[in-house]
């Protein structure tokens, strides 16, 4: 089987909720107490043996790319200082052998077409796909070690997913559930609570096969009059290539102010534990 080596991330969006505090930084550079929110989301893919990170960013979006590259000038200040552990902070952001690669996504014509942006990247491998507007927490290895585990082991496509109840169910996409446990046969985006085919909504952590692509490519917009990551993963679900994997931890919705602070006081809480 094929290793995922390869993530993306997509990170061009405008943050309006956190506006005027995005106005000039990134959203995904909103820190969880001493550590931006894409910070987490790399870490994590790289604990998945994922080595080649590439982020699809905008305009406005360049801090992310220094966030993620060396700073000699503020790396010899603190060790002038005799500051070496923030130091060593600074110049291991990522390991060593990690690559990190900018596309630029010229228009913002929804999630689907911002992974679209990645294909030269990517090529005809499978790769992980990681919204950091998700911070997540997992009892085990890790969310997207999971994906990669489950993809190893079937080859198809792999969703994180959790179950939510209620009204609430309307704003995710939502599994189809096939007859074999963890199979999925659809992936309906933010239906009405009454229609949702089931109460498990897929998170922002996937696994997916390259012939995304093509189908993305092809694909007329959907929802907002974007394309649609979700009706993408519908076509796979519906050539039964799909399978989901159930969240081992918990999400925090930090492309909202109420998810974003709740995050923030978990960590908080977790540190006075330590």
């Amino acid at each position: 089987m094929t290793k995922i080596r390869k993530a993306v991330f997509p990170v061009a969006g405008f943050g309006t909720r956190f506006l005027p505090a995005t106005k000039a930084m990134p959203k995904e550079l909103l820190p969880i107490v001493d550590k931006p929110l894409i910070q987490y989301a790399a870490e994590e893919a790289v604990a998945a043996g994922i080595d080649t990170l590439v982020f699809v960013t905008g305009r406005n979006k360049r801090a992310i790319e220094d966030h993620f590259d060396n700073n000699l000038e503020l790396e010899t200040a603190l060790r002038a200082k005799n500051k070496h552990e923030q130091a060593d902070m600074v110049k291991n952001i990522l390991p060593d052998g990690v690559e990190c690669i900018f596309v630029r996504q010229p228009e913002q014509l929804g999630l689907g077409h911002a992974v679209l942006c990645a294909e030269r990247v990517v090529g005809n491998e499978p790769f992980a796909v990681l919204l950091a507007d998700d911070f997540l927490t997992c009892s085990g290895s890790g969310v997207t070690v999971d994906l990669v585990n489950a993809f190893a082991a079937s080859g198809t496509s792999q969703l994180s997913v959790m179950e939510v109840q209620g009204a609430d169910i309307a704003k995710y996409g939502v599994v189809v559930p096939g007859v074999e446990a963890g199979s999925v046969v659809g992936l309906v985006e933010k239906p009405a609570p009454n229609e949702a085919p089931s109460n498990l909504a897929s998170i922002g952590r996937y696994v997916l096969t390259p012939d995304i692509f093509d189908i993305l490519r092809h694909q007329a917009a959907g929802a907002g009059g974007e394309i649609q990551l979700a009706d993408a993963i519908d076509t796979q679900a519906r050539n039964g290539k799909v399978s989901a994997v159930m969240l081992q931890g918990r999400r925090f919705d930090c492309g909202s102010v109420k998810g974003y602070l709740s995050a923030i006081m978990h960590v908080a809480a977790t540190l006075d534990e330590g």
